[in-house]
Parts: C-alpha cells; sequence; structure tokens
C-alpha cells in the first residue's frame, strides 16, 4: 500500500508535522527524505531496507557516493542531497560552537567534532584554535594517517597557533578502530604539545578523541 492511501496519522511526513521530527522512527526519517518508494514498495519500506543495508542512519549518511547511488532508491541526486544535509549540520554545529565558550561549554565542540570525525576510515588529526576568551578563530584538519596511526608534527602546530594568533586550543584525533580509550602514545603527545605550545604561550584546553558515536575528553577524564 503506497504512503498516501495510509491514515493521515500515520503517514511520515504529517506525522512530522504534527508532532515533531523526534517522533518520526529511523525508517519514518528516511522516508520523508526519499519522498516516493518503488513500485511494492513504500518510501518507509525502502528506508528500512536502506538501513539495514548501511548498518543504520550513521551508514547511510556517511556512505560514499558510489555505494549510496547503487542502492535502490537513492541515485546521484539522493546523495546529493543527503551530502547537503550532512553539511548543513556541520555548519550549525559549527555556528555553535563559535558563539559559546569552548572551555566551559564543551558539548557543542564535542558534537562538532563528532560529526567531522565519525566514520572515517583513517585517522585524522585536526586541532580548533581559540582566542583569549576561549571563542573558537578555526579548525583545521593538520594531519592524516592510516587505519591505526598518524604523523603529528608539533612544530606545525605552533606555526598554525602563531598564525591564527590563537590563546588556546583544541586537540582532537579519532581512532578507526572504535575505541575511545587514550594509547599510552596518545598521552606522550598530548603532553609534548603542551609543552611545546606553552613555551609560546598558548594552552591546550583538551584533547578529544572520537571513535564511533562517542568522543572522550582528556580533561573530563583527568588526563590533562
Amino acid at each position: 500500500m503506497a504512503i498516501r492511501d495510509w491514515p493521515e496519522d500515520a503517514r511520515p511526513r504529517e506525522k512530522l508535522l504534527r508532532r515533531g521530527a523526534a517522533a518520526l522512527t529511523d525508517a519514518e526519517l528516511v522516508a520523508v527524505f526519499l519522498r516516493t518508494g518503488m513500485v511494492g514498495k513504500s518510501a518507509v519500506d525502502l528506508g528500512r531496507e536502506l538501513l539495514e543495508r548501511f548498518g543504520g542512519l550513521g551508514g547511510l549518511c556517511r556512505a560514499d557516493r558510489r555505494a549510496a547511488c547503487a542502492a535502490p532508491g537513492v541515485g546521484e541526486a539522493k546523495y546529493a542531497l543527503l551530502q547537503a544535509v550532512m553539511e548543513m549540520a556541520r555548519r550549525t554545529l559549527a555556528e555553535d560552537m563559535r558563539s559559546g565558550d569552548a572551555l566551559t561549554s564543551p558539548d557543542a565542540v564535542r558534537d562538532y567534532l563528532r560529526l567531522l570525525l565519525r566514520g572515517k576510515e583513517y585517522e585524522v588529526f585536526c586541532c580548533v584554535f581559540l582566542d583569549a576568551q576561549h571563542r573558537v578563530i578555526a579548525v583545521e584538519e593538520l594531519f592524516r594517517g592510516t587505519l591505526t596511526q598518524t604523523s603529528v608534527y608539533p612544530r606545525e602546530i605552533v606555526r598554525r597557533a602563531l598564525h591564527h594568533n590563537a590563546a588556546a586550543l583544541v586537540l582532537a584525533h579519532n581512532h578507526p578502530s572504535g575505541s575511545t580509550e587514550p594509547s599510552p602514545a596518545d598521552h606522550r603527545l598530548t603532553r609534548h604539545l603542551a609543552e611545546a605550545l606553552a613555551l609560546v604561550d598558548v594552552r591546550v584546553l583538551d584533547h578529544f578523541i572520537v571513535a564511533g558515536p562517542s568522543a572522550l575528553s582528556f580533561r573530563e577524564a583527568g588526563h590533562l
């Protein structure tokens, strides 16, 4: 049965407008995004199949172009729309992060870094550069590596901090392995960078490790 033949209060779009997006299931959210189904399948049915195919909403949103476009009901146009939605989410979180104090309100920074780094198949190391009031000046991806490690050069981080005239910064990298537990190398690197940056009066406020849906804060965990 097509969605247009469903009772009005069961249709995903009408349900969203009446009760809000949070009231929809994952499959219903995908159905609103798809707009239409296929022969013999409603948009909700197709949404369920896509979620199963990609392992959930996160997998669907992070799917590469080839995999997404090969999935029934997606195609180039839907893939482009999905990428636009994801970029809008990243920019929204970036605005939230820039409007607050990165030290006293770390949630926006954490959410932004999770969306930025989650799902990458290789290690990425980035820095959030902050002014004297701990407001965001810039976010830069400085190094990328392999599945298990990346090389980080303190001199380059110091150079970029001076370039931005930063007073402080937040370090971040991802663990594609799926564990947020800091390695001994992560602890050594954090101490080394904090010492190097202190020589130019730049303070390291935190270091986040992103793994899957989780993000560990060195400061909150008592590591910094």
